[in-house]
Formats: C-alpha cells, structure tokens, sequence
C-alpha cells in the first residue's frame, strides 16, 4: 500500500440518493486536512451532484449517469466499458467507497489504485467481492450516517473529527430567491418558516390536514411561510391539498404563504432554508440541507431511524446526539418529533403494505 505522501488522486464513490450523498461531505474534509497534497474527485449518480457541487474540498464532481440501465443490453455494455475505461484511465492512488454496493467494487478494482477501501460487504454481493478491496471497515449501522460514512477512513488512521456538512450556494440561486420572494410579498421585518412536507416516498408525509393546521397557526403568530417541493406531480398536488386545509382568510394567507412547489433547483431549495428562520418538515433530503446551511430544524419521523438519519448538527464532534431507538430527540438546535412506540423504527413502507404511517398520522399538531 502507499505512504500517505504518494496518494496524489483519490476517488470517492456513493452511488445512493440526494440526502445520502449530502451526509458524506465531512468526508471530503477530513482527506482535504490529513492529505493536503492530493487531487480529490467525487463519483456520484446523475441527479445528485448538485450535493457537492461548489465544495472547496472536492476538485471535481463526476457523475455515473443512471440512465445507462434503460439502453440495450449490448448498448448498455458498451457504455458500463466506456465508463469504466475513463475510470481507469484517470491514474487514482486510492478510491473509497462510501456506498458498499457491487458496481463501486468493481470500480475501485479498474480504477487501478493501490489501495482501495470500502465497506466490509460481510458476505453480500457477487463471490470475492470483498477481496477487490486492499482494506475494508465493518460499519456500525446502529449509529448515524454521517458517522458511518467517516469511519470508512479508519484504515487510513482518519478520525472522526471534521463532521461538519457543507452545502454550498452560489449567489445566483441566493439572489433568485431573493427575487422570487419579493415578488410573493416577502417582508424581511418578518420571521419566515421553509416548510417542505413531501418526499418521493409518501409514507413519510404527514396528513395534509396537519400541515394546514401548522401554516394557520404560523400565520396567526405573525410569521410568513415558504412552502417548496420537487417538480413531480403527486407532490404538488400534495402541496395544493395542505394549502385547501389553510383556514386563515384568503388574502392574509396569500400575503404570508408563499408557495414554491416544483420551481426551485436544489441549490435554490437551500437557499431557501438559509433565509428561513426554521425548517418544519419531514425526514428527507431538504431536511438534511437545512441542517446543513445552518438552520434550525424541527423534522417528524415515522417509521424511520432517527439515530441513523436525524438532522445533524454543526460542531458535533463525532458523537451522534441521537442516542435513543424512537421518540423526541434533539441534536443541537434540531428536533426530532418521533412516537416511542415499540413497532418504531420498522423501516416499512407504510403499515401492512397500505403506504400510509400510523406512527405518522398520530403525531398530532
């Protein structure tokens, strides 16, 4: 294996959603302390790049592009070579796989590096598969990802220290919110609320009805709201269901709710929640961004880990503040709203197949 003084380029895998690769960003800058000289590259999926994007611990964000799995067996071949051709051909000393799945094994073996590190695959995958890797670390999944993902650096003698995330805004999206905004009628004087109640997953929301009755309240104490959620159908007509629940007049609520459902990128979705005085949501990808940009979060959990997945808190020191199986938590200035039942956490995708969370819907405004 190389001394840590000739590990000049160095790749850094997590191929998983928006949220899991924003949690990996402490990462970043533990290699940028202990490894100053090196050359460090992100290898993402298409779609999540945006995570990292801007981050001055990472010298380039590549992307996988996940639409190569719609081609043409022989196609799509043909790509996986093309990729996987580049990859070696970019000369990495080390790669770390942060995501434990068969394709970064494969990657980091092609890759060429010397050493190579992941995710003790403890008999899942392909045969061999632990063998593509010259050191793997065994990951205690009972406590936060941001944790897990640091302690994959064990084998280079890296400690937990930096868990700070970074998610970085570039003025144009700061200053486009800003616009869009005052045009609804923002008034700075005024505390604003970012609310982001949905997710791709639907057993995470909670009741529209409850929703409403959070924004009246909000309201009815002089605050203003920012509601946003992705560009996908379902979920804004989930956002148009909350705001029919609304019950304060039409026209106070159209000069203090500001709905911004399906218009904002994901740097834009962040700026947002750096305007805001809170975030109110649920356990998803715009929580874990406010956390990050420093904003005081308020998150509801149902079925979920809390413990692996709460709002992480600036200045953390790699002791997780989710110390608990269920129920309320508090990580800094985040809180964790959870019902300590003992069916809690599941991890179902609703209760019996039904896609709807009763450990949610009983979590009452």
């Amino acid at each position: 294996m190389p001394s840590s003084n000739s590990i000049r380029k160095i790749l850094v895998m997590k191929f998983r959603h928006i949220g899991d690769v924003l949690l990996t960003t402490p990462v970043f800058e533990s290699l940028r302390t202990h490894l100053p000289q090196a050359e460090i590259h992100a290898l993402v999926n298409s779609g999540t790049e945006e995570m990292l994007t801007h981050n001055p611990f990472i010298d380039k964000v590549l992307t996988y592009n996940r639409d190569i799995k719609r081609l043409s067996p022989l196609r799509r071949l043909l790509e996986e070579l093309r990729f996987l051709r580049f990859i070696s051909s970019q000369g990495y000393d080390l790669t770390i796989d942060l995501t434990g799945g068969d394709r970064p094994a494969v990657i980091s073996l092609v890759s060429g590096a010397q050493k190579r590190i992941g995710v003790d695959p403890r008999g899942k995958g392909f045969p061999g598969k632990r063998w593509l890797y010259t050191a793997t670390k065994t990951i205690d999944y009972e406590t936060h990802v941001v944790l897990q993902n640091l302690s994959v650096l064990e084998p280079l003698g890296i400690a937990p220290e930096k868990t700070d995330l970074y998610f970085i805004i570039p003025e144009d999206a700061e200053r486009r919110v800003m616009e869009i905004l005052a045009e609804k009628g923002y008034q700075s004087s005024a505390p604003l609320v970012h609310i982001h109640p949905t997710s791709r997953w639907f057993f995470k929301c909670w009741p529209p009805s409850f929703t409403g009755s959070i924004i009246d309240f909000l309201i009815n104490k002089g605050m203003q709201v920012a509601i946003t959620s992705s560009e996908e159908e379902r979920e804004i007509r989930l956002i148009n269901d909350i705001l029919n629940q609304v019950k304060t007049g039409r026209e106070t609520s159209k000069k203090r709710v500001f709905n911004l459902s399906g218009i904002l990128n994901l740097k834009e979705l962040g700026a947002v929640s750096k305007r805001a005085d809170l975030f109110f949501g649920i356990d998803s990808a715009p929580m874990h961004i406010a956390a990050a940009v420093g904003t005081p979060v308020i998150a509801l959990f149902g079925p979920t880990r809390a413990f692996n997945w709460g709002p992480w808190p600036r200045g953390a020191r790699g002791v997780s503040p989710y110390k608990h199986k269920r129920g309320i938590q508090r990580g800094g200035p985040h809180k964790v709203i959870q019902l300590d039942w003992p069916c809690i956490p599941c991890d179902r995708d609703g209760c019996n197949g039904s896609k709807r969370s009763r450990c949610l819907e009983e979590i009452t405004p």
